[in-house]
């Protein structure tokens, strides 16, 4: 741990450690659709005061960069889906 931290001050790119990032152009692709979705749901909840659509709406367009796979993408934004059903079915 301590040689990564020194090979990165060492090549000049300051304090951070290094991170991996996967550029996977499906995982791309496919992060669109919740973020789409969820900008509606932002805009939705913003404009008629829903604080669940808002809320859902925030977390869509957030979720898709920390998915670190097409699985995960999927369920993440069926549970924040299926949340949002159950908050709106309560009267929410």
């Amino acid at each position: 741990m301590i040689q990564r931290w020194q090979s990165g001050l060492e090549t000049g790119s300051a304090l951070l450690p290094p991170v991996r990032m996967t550029f996977d152009p499906v995982l791309l692709l496919l992060a669109l659709i919740p973020s789409g979705a969820g900008f509606v749901l932002f805009v939705y909840g913003k404009k008629q005061e829903r604080w669940p659509h808002l809320v859902a709406g925030l977390l869509l367009m957030v979720y898709p960069y920390f998915a670190t796979s097409v699985a995960w993408l999927v369920a993440a934004g069926a549970t924040i889906g299926c949340v949002l059903w159950y908050l709106v079915r309560q009267g929410w």
